[in-house]
C-alpha cells in the first residue's frame, strides 16, 4: 500500500453533518458476511455496510466496515483491496470519507442491489490511459488519489443514482448517463454531467 488517507490531514470538504443527515435518512439492516463484524453487531446501533461487485476481476464485496464510530481495520483493507487498480494490480489506502458518500447514496435509493464498481482506485498509468481513450478522463483524477468511485446499479437509473448522491451534500457527483454510471467523490462539493 502505498499511501494513507487523508481524511485527517487535510482540511475536509465535506461536513461531517451532511454524511449523518444522509445516514439518519436511512436504516441499515446488517446480515454481514465480514466474519468478525457479528460480534461487534450485538446491541449495535450505528453500522455501515458496503456492498459491491467487479465485472473486471469477478469479485463480490459485502461487508461492514464502520461500527458506532469506529472503522474495522481489517474490512478497510479488504475494501482497499476491492478497489484496487485492477490493470496493474495495484492497491491504495483509499479515503473513507468515499466509502461514507457512496454508502449514504446507496442507503437512500432503498435496495439491497450491490453496486458494480467500474473504476476505484487508478494509477496514473492507468488513467493517462483511460484518458487517452476519453476527454471525459481529468488529467489529475481523483481516482489516483484513492478518493473516487464511478458506480453503476442495475435497478436504479443513472438519475436516481445521482440524485441520492447530491442529497448527501458531500463531495462530487457526476451523471455519466451516455456511458450508465455515475462517479463519487470525496473531494469538494460540485457536481456535473447530463
Amino acid at each position: 500500500m502505498t499511501d494513507k488517507t487523508t481524511s485527517g490531514t487535510k482540511k475536509s470538504l465535506i461536513t461531517r453533518r451532511g454524511i449523518l443527515r444522509a445516514f439518519a435518512a436511512t436504516t441499515i439492516v446488517a446480515a454481514p458476511t465480514y466474519a468478525n463484524a457479528a460480534g461487534f453487531l450485538r446491541g449495535a446501533g450505528d453500522v455501515r455496510r458496503l456492498r459491491m461487485y467487479s465485472g473486471r476481476t469477478g469479485e463480490h464485496l459485502d461487508t461492514i466496515y464502520w461500527i458506532e464510530g469506529k472503522y474495522i481495520k481489517d474490512a478497510i483493507k479488504e475494501i482497499n483491496y476491492f478497489m484496487r487498480d485492477w490493470r496493474e494490480d495495484a492497491v491504495k489506502n483509499m479515503d473513507t470519507r468515499t466509502f461514507d458518500i457512496i454508502t449514504a447514496a446507496h442507503n437512500l435509493l432503498d435496495t439491497t442491489e450491490p453496486y458494480l464498481l467500474l473504476s476505484g482506485y487508478r494509477t496514473p498509468k492507468t488513467n493517462a490511459m483511460l484518458r487517452s481513450r476519453s476527454r471525459g478522463v481529468a488529467k489529475s483524477s481523483l481516482h489516483m488519489k484513492g478518493q473516487a468511485n464511478d458506480l453503476r446499479l442495475k435497478s436504479r437509473s443513472v438519475n436516481q443514482i445521482y440524485n441520492a448522491g447530491r442529497s448527501c451534500g458531500a463531495g462530487g457527483v457526476g451523471k455519466y448517463s451516455r456511458s450508465n454510471f455515475v462517479h463519487m467523490d470525496c473531494g469538494a462539493v460540485r457536481t456535473w454531467g447530463s
